[in-house]
């Protein structure tokens, strides 16, 4: 029996996400251990040179294969990963190399699929591989791609997407998830679910599923905004209505809805519901308090009402959500 050949290179370069690199390689490894028959893949790390790469985390790498050596070969899948600054403000900017968008567009002549990982959706996007789909990437540099890529669809809430042979993963950790979505597609749902199993991770989240973290960043504009945004997150049990906050602002109802449109996105209701399951969030992660303590303190009221809230925005109930991500 002959073995298809699934060529997948992994685009490495200075400064790249360590885990974007080698998360998905060991999917595919794991992958033969659950099957008698070889999985045909071949993983090669690309970059510019045979030098060695010094990722985020510092720890060095050493390419397989330089782009030229690529020249000519049909490739089964490309894997693009990202890389960030960080300004003294914490503020993440996604990184750009012309030189690494053109070896990616070159690439995609001959890849059947492109993929990237995290913040690796800015390279795809910049190649123009991106333009008329929808796409994920990490949630904190979501706005970024919008901004400089309108003819794109950028959904920040799904874990992956695939839109036709090009797939996008969200944040760092789930390069897991997009490379399990992979092996499914090549191999089936079972094969997948065994890697899982492997990995000790949640079995095959679903790409639709959020990504959980429920970022309230200081994206306002003037000091009243975030005098409000303080007073929110310290008054979470109250009932905390439009009229409330108004009150707080010494303005009226619709000019506190024109200013939570215009300085935070989103209406006055939807940006109290984010903080409470921001802080109903840490509860669970940390501590051991009921879910009706929970409830109560973040201003939910009761525990149906946030379990709704949980399932609406995290696509998961409090309690699954506390087994997942319990601290200690």
């Amino acid at each position: 029996m002959t073995t298809i050949e699934r060529l997948v290179t992994v685009v490495v370069f200075d400064q790249v996400d360590l885990l974007d690199v080698t998360g998905p390689p060991e999917v595919f490894s794991l992958l033969q251990r659950e099957m008698d028959e070889p999985t045909g893949y071949r993983v090669l790390l690309v970059a510019r040179t045979m030098d060695p790469v010094i990722t985020s985390a510092g720890v060095r790498i050493l390419p397989d294969a330089t782009f030229d050596d690529l020249e000519g070969r049909s490739i089964d899948t490309v894997i693009v990963p990202g890389a960030v600054t960080v300004d003294e403000d914490r503020h993440v900017t996604a990184l750009v190399e012309p030189d690494i968008v053109e070896h990616v567009a070159r690439l995609a002549e001959r890849t059947r699929r492109m993929t990237s990982v995290c913040v690796g959706a800015h390279i795809l996007a910049a190649a123009g591989l991106l333009d008329g789909k929808r796409a994920t990437t990490h949630w904190s540099t979501a706005a970024q791609l919008a901004a400089e890529h309108p003819q794109i669809t950028v959904d920040a809430e799904p874990i992956f997407i695939r839109d036709g042979d090009v797939w996008t993963g969200a944040g760092i950790s789930s390069c897991l998830d997009l490379a399990l979505a992979l092996v499914a597609d090549d191999f089936g749902e079972l094969f997948a679910q065994k890697v899982a199993r492997q990995l000790v991770v949640y079995l095959k989240r679903p790409g639709g599923q959020s990504q959980f973290s429920v970022p309230l960043e200081p994206i306002s504009t003037t000091r009243r905004v975030d005098e409000l945004r303080h007073y929110i997150a310290g008054h979470l049990a109250d009932p905390l209505t439009v009229t409330d906050l108004a009150e707080f602002l010494h303005i009226g109802d619709r000019q506190l809805t024109r200013i939570f449109k215009n300085e935070l996105g989103m209406t006055p209701a939807a940006y109290v519901e984010s903080a409470r399951l921001e802080a109903a969030r840490n509860r669970l992660e940390t501590g051991d308090d009921t879910m009706g303590r929970i409830a109560t303190s973040c201003g939910f009221g009761t525990v149906d009402t946030m379990n709704r809230a949980f399932r609406r925005a995290l696509g998961v109930t409090p309690g699954e959500y506390r087994k997942r991500f319990r601290i200690g």
